[in-house]
């Protein structure tokens, strides 16, 4: 974890927040930005803006790019309820929750896979070393002539 963001008590509720970071998950910071961009959902207004500030304390940090970047973990977690009360039929009253929601997002440096010249160079030097390792092993056999 390159870095970690966390948004209190949106006033949105969990279910539709989960749909949007569905979207994103496991993406590099780039395209997340895109897809943010382009959905028409409220809960896409508040992760982008939790997204901003992830990758802004990378930067801070540790000098990293967005282009560097993609989100290692996100989910959406349940906050307190709202509770408020609306007048019914029959002098009744019925129970309104305004749901609110907590967002964690973090921030993960991307592997890239290492050349394949150095990596076949390294094969190379771990292979050498285990023909050297055998040689020793191996008892000396002495050749005897046939008669």
């Amino acid at each position: 974890m390159v870095s970690r963001a966390i948004a209190r008590y949106i006033r949105i509720s969990t279910r539709k927040t989960g749909n949007v970071l569905d979207l994103v998950r496991g993406k590099s910071v780039v395209k997340a930005e895109t897809i943010l961009n382009t959905v028409n959902k409220r809960p896409a207004i508040y992760i982008k803006q939790l997204l901003h500030s992830a990758v802004d304390s990378a930067e801070k940090k540790l000098k990293l790019t967005p282009a560097e970047l993609y989100i290692s973990m996100v989910k959406a977690d349940k906050g307190p309820m709202l509770k408020r009360y609306r007048a019914a039929t029959m002098g009744r009253s019925t129970m309104i929750k305004h749901r609110t929601t907590h967002v964690t997002l973090e921030l993960d440096k991307i592997k890239r896979p290492e050349p394949k010249a150095a990596k076949e160079e390294r094969l190379d030097k771990k292979q050498a070393a285990v023909r050297r390792k055998r040689k020793e092993r191996e008892p000396k056999t002495v050749n005897k002539k046939k008669k």
